[in-house]
């Protein structure tokens, strides 16, 4: 059964909304179509957008616009900091487009807002949710001696469909990329469930994201953007995302939200 979301209320988001609008910054809440913002924006809580709001991949089941991105804002490090601070944040989450037009895939950008974050908010932990900078050694550098509490990278599906849907990333590669970041911070990934994967491919999606040095993971239900997008094969029920909730457990990782409504950025600072 397709779970249900309850619909966004102008009151409960207009005092989160407005700063962000303010501001003129992205948030993935809208750019992806999150069926969590009502509740997130309610908390005074959102996952923050940088490097625009077009993206140079065309993963099939992502609701990110595709296309031309646009020219890098170099006022945009102050202005989310500052929208940050304005916000009242104690955590936020950073994440991006692919930017596979810039020399450095936009990692600078990246290092110079995570550092301004920090400069004007001293207090508040950063997780950086990235993009895998088409596995730049460089790039995957910067990121890891920023001031970035917390880094992250999405494996998204398992291996056999990671083509079919991501058909410009690759699977090793994430995971190399995931157990570059675990030599650095506490590294999370997240899995999206509903594309047709099975029981067993899930468990060895887990393994490697572990043996990787994945120690946080999140794994949601995968909800269709669009009819343009690609279909769901399966609705998991509650039961069976508590059972994939003990087998991330027993696999060995440390922290585990698994839920019909859980995203990589749901509930982040808890976990």
């Amino acid at each position: 059964m397709k779970p249900k979301v309850t619909a966004p209320s102008k009151e409960v988001i207009s005092t989160t909304k407005n700063i962000i609008d303010k501001y003129g910054v992205n948030t993935v809440c809208y750019s992806s179509k999150c069926p969590n913002i009502s509740e997130c924006f309610a908390r005074g809580t959102a996952t923050f957008m940088i490097l625009g709001n077009i993206c140079t991949r065309n993963c099939r089941f992502c609701g990110v616009n595709k296309g031309k991105p646009q020219k890098i804002n170099e006022a945009e490090p102050e202005k989310v900091a500052n929208a940050i601070k304005e916000m009242k944040l104690k955590y936020v989450i950073i994440t991006s487009v692919d930017r596979d037009d810039l020399e450095d895939f936009g990692s600078i950008h990246w290092h110079r807002t995570i550092e301004k974050i920090k400069e004007i908010n001293l207090e508040t932990k950063i997780e950086a949710l990235t993009p895998d900078f088409r596995g730049d050694i460089e790039a995957l550098s910067l990121l890891a001696t920023s001031s970035a509490d917390k880094l992250a990278h999405n494996i998204e599906t398992v291996k056999r469909l990671h083509k079919k849907l991501k058909p410009k990333s690759s699977y090793e590669l994430s995971l190399k990329i995931l157990e570059f970041y675990s030599k650095y911070k506490i590294t999370k990934s997240s899995l999206i469930v509903g594309f047709g994967e099975d029981f067993e491919e899930i468990e060895k999606t887990l393994i490697d994201l572990q043996n990787a040095g994945v120690s946080q993971i999140t794994i949601g239900q995968y909800l269709r953007p669009s009819p343009h997008h690609y279909p769901v094969k399966k609705y998991y029920s509650h039961e069976e995302f508590k059972i994939l909730e003990k087998l991330a457990y027993s696999i060995g990782f440390e922290a585990v939200a698994s839920g019909e409504l859980v995203r990589s950025s749901y509930y982040a600072d808890k976990l």
